[in-house]
């Protein structure tokens, strides 16, 4: 579908629901989105464990790619690479498959997704009115960076290349020594 062809949400979701690749909807624009490398998908991977196995026994539940997010205030559709919803799961009122309240999300960066990653996208999700901290994996180096919503709905960037990457909403960390552990290299 060209993306000068503007479609309406619904049509977006039928389209979603017959393709095997998956694409983020904005303002009537279905864009495709790139796959995924074998490092990408083994940090993301494990980056979901991790946070799954941290938030064991607590009202939390932790999705991956698979889970489509909607963000109200501005129409846009992700597949974020990790996404964390806590408390009761609040689903799109046309879209039962999206999620509309996440408490975080997680995007691995790559080449290709990175500076859309770091900008617009990050503006579409810091209008998620649940969204508390926002944590950007870095694929070809060790470093986490964790933006956290302050109380006065400013967001504060703080960066880790070693130890614990405290992401202080979910009241856990994400060891980069567990996020980036690779059993496969030599």
């Amino acid at each position: 579908m060209p993306a000068s062809q503007l479609i309406s949400y619904a049509e977006y979701l039928e389209l979603e629901r017959t393709s095997p690749e998956k694409h983020e909807f904005f303002d009537g624009r279905v864009y495709s989105m790139a796959g995924g490398t074998p490092d990408h998908a083994g940090i993301g991977a494990s980056v979901a464990r991790v946070l799954g196995n941290r938030l064991a026994g607590r009202p939390c539940r932790v999705f991956s790619s698979d889970l489509r997010v909607r963000v109200l205030a501005t129409g846009f559709s992700s597949y974020p690479d990790v996404a964390i919803v806590c408390g009761q799961f609040e689903a799109h009122p046309e879209d039962a498959h999206a999620a509309t309240n996440p408490i975080a999300l997680v995007e691995v960066l790559s080449d290709s997704t990175e500076s859309f990653d770091r900008e617009d996208k990050f503006s579409h999700y810091r209008r998620i009115e649940s969204l508390r901290a926002y944590v950007l994996v870095a694929q070809k180096e060790q470093r986490i960076e964790v933006f956290t919503r302050n109380d006065d709905r400013s967001w504060t960037l703080r960066e880790y290349t070693e130890g614990e990457a405290p992401v202080g909403p979910l009241g856990v960390a994400l060891p980069l020594s567990e996020v980036y552990a690779n059993p496969l290299a030599s």
